[in-house]
């Protein structure tokens, strides 16, 4: 079956569950991904909303190292990299009444990439590797599918993660072996990435920056290193697109005895009052209570996770809060106490082999 075939599918799949949603809003559903680096396939699971347990929906081989996974901003793609060689992107379109994948297509790589995300438009895919030392942006078509690359930008060594500002003028970078959060201007009519002559915010000697959130107001930026255990605060100045940095904290739990520290991933609940982020050493999330007015962050408790948490994330709603490890078979369920952000592990599901990245999406009949 020839791809513009499979397309006329997937369109009629969609059209037909989304009139379905509109008709029948108690349909409305999450959905979890877990992409399984080393047995090269995607855990699909559906969530209960009544009491976050998960159902295993499918796993969809992709034939390659999977690693970072990306929605576009509609949710109706996923778009995961394979980190194994040929480097690709293959895009998916998202089937909103039972959460199952179809294969749209693959695209070449600049390189073996750490990070993917997309524009606010959804009409560019942005990438960042770390092995390359580079960043790099994929068309994507009016069809949600991701196509040619058509920039690359050097950086220092090892890339790591770059996202897009909320009103898509610029794109920031981090580059964990330069120690820089770099700021490029954003062209979106043409996808094209201008890098500042300076970085946006200079870190520590080998403190190793890795991944970076903004707050929903976009008045702040946390952003987590890799290898001195800490987490970063940065006011953001969302008229000049600039930031200093208002604090520093440890993700190590208090007896952390580990050779070094390993910090990997950070997520906000969706309303911003909480954050967590993960430590691959001990195996833990750190989990903080976010000031609204100041943006600094005061530590509620350290959580014991599955092994080596290279991944995890938050539901839409905020409620619940998936954990997965790159030594495990399992990824871990917790519930969010709405009042203090605590964490309270609910269940355990069995994932693939390699676990190390978890997307989650809502679809809400209302909003269909």
């Amino acid at each position: 079956m020839n791809r513009k075939v499979v397309q006329g599918i997937v369109r009629t799949m969609i059209g037909l569950a989304g009139a379905a949603l509109c008709a029948n809003t108690a349909q409305a559903a999450t959905y979890i991904y877990v992409s399984n680096a080393d047995s090269q396939d995607i855990s699909v699971f559906r969530m209960d909303e009544s009491n976050g347990a998960l159902a295993a929906v499918e796993t969809v081989a992709v034939g390659g190292m999977v690693m970072p996974m990306t929605f576009s901003p509609d949710h109706r793609r996923l778009y995961a990299s394979l980190r194994s060689q040929p480097y690709r992107v293959v895009s998916f379109a998202v089937n909103p009444l039972d959460g199952r994948l179809a294969e749209l297509g693959r695209a070449p790589l600049a390189e073996s990439m750490a990070y993917l995300s997309t524009d606010a438009t959804g009409r560019y895919l942005l990438s960042a590797s770390y092995g390359g030392n580079q960043l790099a942006v994929n068309r994507i078509g009016a069809d949600g599918v991701a196509g040619e690359v058509q920039q690359t930008i050097k950086t220092g060594p090892m890339a790591h993660a770059i996202r897009v500002s909320a009103d898509n003028r610029y794109a920031f970078a981090s580059v964990l072996g330069s120690d820089v959060w770099l700021r490029l201007r954003f062209d979106a009519a043409t996808g094209q990435l201008t890098e500042d002559a300076a970085p946006a915010y200079a870190l520590p000697w080998k403190s190793g920056p890795r991944h970076f959130v903004f707050s929903a107001d976009g008045r702040f930026v946390y952003l987590i290193d890799e290898l001195d255990g800490k987490l970063h605060v940065l006011a953001f100045d969302r008229t000049r697109d600039t930031v200093k940095p208002i604090q520093t904290i440890s993700i190590l739990p208090a007896d952390f005895r580990g050779d070094k520290p390993w910090g990997a991933d950070l997520h906000l609940t969706p309303d911003g009052r909480f954050l967590y982020a993960s430590e691959r050493t001990s195996s833990t999330l750190a989990a903080y209570r976010v000031n609204g007015t100041t943006g600094r962050l005061e530590r509620i408790g350290t959580y014991a996770t599955q092994k080596q948490p290279r991944g995890f994330n938050i539901d839409p709603s905020g409620r619940y809060l998936f954990a997965v490890g790159q030594l495990s078979p399992t990824m871990s369920v917790y519930r969010i106490d709405a009042e203090t952000g605590a964490l309270h592990e609910t269940g355990q599901y069995p994932v693939g082999k390699g676990a190390n990245w978890v997307e989650v999406v809502s679809y809400a009949g209302s909003n269909e």
